[in-house]
């Protein structure tokens, strides 16, 4: 059995897990994680089992009994693949990291790429592709069309399909296999390969060949940047590939009055856009444009982001 998998193994178990559900969505989350307690008495390595309790814990107001178990699953996983030290930096029981774990987000998108044009397009009226696209066309103006274009995590290649009309050629690099796979189907892309922005030393090897001038127009990451906190090691990334003159386009959500990044309940990072100029400007960046508007809806509550155009200097 994998301990990380959604499920026990034990039938008795996983049927004190249901219940346990069924009561905290009724209303009842301290019965809920006395449920699951039962439960994980019979299967003590379950990982799922203890984000379950730490979850019903927290919701009945136990915050301090919530983080043990988030410890408990984050001893057993130490790669995090279900994001218990993120939710433990919630709770303020740990330090917010710079970035998520990085099997926390391959496993969130791998898991998540036969529904997220549905659920992100359809249901939550996602706009970051339409709407950057839109705005390196404005500021692109009359000028022809990019020699190479660069989208870095690419997801399912929405961004591609905006963007395709306007460049020759297109690379797509994404954490999820699953994602790739989607967008391949799309067509649009000349190129597509697995990458982890978050990993520094797997993103200079896979980019090593680039001289002091690199190879693309125009670099994109499209809902990206909010599965990361610090951004430096990403930005340096972009000028590596950016030839004199690129154009560099992005979103990040808003932390509105929050200076530098913060993690928001939805284990997603906002970045404010003092510090997102500043590190632009760190890379070698100058920023060109920026525009502040509604990405998606969440809870039927608008998301406010940031999109941002930058250039490396000629």
């Amino acid at each position: 059995m994998q301990s990380t998998q959604f499920r026990s193994g034990d039938a008795i178990a996983d049927r004190r897990a249901d219940y346990a559900r069924m009561l905290a969505e009724s209303g009842d989350p301290a019965a809920a994680a006395e449920l699951m307690e039962q439960a994980l008495e019979r299967v003590p390595v379950w990982v799922a089992g203890w984000l379950g309790l730490g979850e019903y814990r927290q919701k009945a107001g136990l915050a301090a009994q919530a983080a043990d178990a988030l410890r408990q699953a984050l001893a057993l996983d130490p790669q995090d693949i279900f994001g218990a030290g993120l939710k433990l930096a919630l709770l303020g029981a740990g330090a917010t990291p710079d970035k998520p774990p990085s099997r926390y987000v391959e496993a969130l998108f791998d898991h998540y790429a036969d529904r997220f044009e549905a659920a992100l397009v359809e249901r939550l009226d996602y706009s970051v592709p339409d709407k950057l696209a839109g705005l390196v066309r404005k500021v692109r103006g009359e000028g022809g069309p990019f020699g190479c274009a660069v989208d870095l995590g690419c997801g399912t290649g929405l961004f591609g399909v905006e963007i395709r009309s306007i460049v020759r050629r297109l690379e797509g690099f994404d954490l999820s296999v699953n994602m790739l796979a989607k967008a391949g189907e799309k067509g649009s892309y000349d190129l597509l390969a697995r990458a982890d922005l978050s990993l520094e030393a797997e993103l200079s090897g896979l980019f090593a060949d680039e001289g002091p001038g690199g190879r693309a127009d125009l670099i994109a990451a499209a809902d990206v940047l909010i599965y990361l906190g610090g951004l430096s090691n990403v930005f340096a990334l972009a000028f590596a590939l950016a030839a004199p003159g690129a154009l560099f386009a992005f979103s990040v959500e808003d932390a509105g009055t929050l200076d530098g990044f913060h993690l928001a309940p939805s284990l997603r990072y906002a970045h404010s856009e003092t510090y997102v100029r500043s590190a632009l400007a760190s890379a070698g960046f100058e920023t060109l444009e920026v525009e502040r508007t509604t990405i998606r809806m969440d809870g039927g509550k608008p998301v406010l982001g940031i999109l941002f155009v930058a250039m490396r200097p000629r």
